[in-house]
């Protein structure tokens, strides 16, 4: 005989269960320990100085980008970045301007960032990059995902040939695409300026494509002051 819903629904249940408790094991993990995939060349591009260091080892440069790119992603999953962004503004000769600052800096007492299991594939040394959060920090992390916060994304390139500055650069125009598509939608004039916070939740998507670094990030934004034009 066929089974009767009476005999489905148990099952259900169990597999609803089993799927929250999975998703539920997992954002305890990340709210208590950062582990993600990261990469670097292991050739420095040619106009970079460390491509002239003919004393350096082998691995020395993927390594020590490794223990570059890391401390600046780690920040802005633990403590976030704060922001200040001025459309570009035609009628009105505004030039567009965007910084980025850290809410806070990685010290000592945080810990150390650990790299493990690496492995190199198309000329490239991966590693997992491992960084366990400090009490502070999972309190930070909880608020950020219990508020009423906007969730976003971007997309930003970075030119391979500025080195370490090309991942930042890309980094910070996902951040400044992601803040511009979203007030696009909510405001209907270009303000003067937008100051908030953002912190990065889940893992950045790091690649390159065409000569340039290519970063998506996902942000959780927290939006402190919007300024706009006043009518003269």
């Amino acid at each position: 005989p066929l089974p009767t819903l009476k005999d489905i629904i148990p099952i259900i249940l169990f597999a609803l269960i089993f799927f929250a408790n999975n998703i539920y094991s997992q954002h305890e993990d990340f709210q208590k320990k950062i582990r993600i995939p990261l990469w670097a060349e292991l050739d420095a591009y040619p106009g970079l100085a460390e491509a002239q260091d003919t004393s350096s080892g082998q691995f020395d440069y993927p390594i020590n980008r490794l223990k570059t790119i890391s401390p600046f992603l780690i920040t802005g999953m633990t403590y976030g970045w704060n922001f200040t962004y001025t459309p570009y503004d035609k009628m009105r000769k505004v030039d567009e301007y965007f910084e980025v600052t850290p809410i806070a800096e990685l010290s000592e007492k945080d810990g150390n960032i650990q790299y493990s299991k690496p492995w190199i594939q198309d000329n490239k040394l991966y590693c997992w990059i491992e960084f366990d959060r400090t009490p502070h920090m999972q309190w930070t992390y909880r608020m950020w995902n219990s508020v009423n916060v906007k969730k976003i994304k971007g997309r930003g390139n970075g030119k391979i040939s500025d080195g370490f500055d090309g991942i930042q650069n890309a980094a910070k125009n996902a951040l400044k695409e992601a803040i511009r598509e979203h007030y696009r939608e909510i405001i209907k004039n270009k303000p003067k300026e937008i100051s908030g916070k953002v912190i990065i939740p889940k893992t950045p998507k790091v690649g390159i494509n065409s000569g340039q670094y290519v970063i998506e990030l996902d942000f959780l934004l927290e939006s402190d002051r919007i300024v706009l034009y006043t009518m003269y």
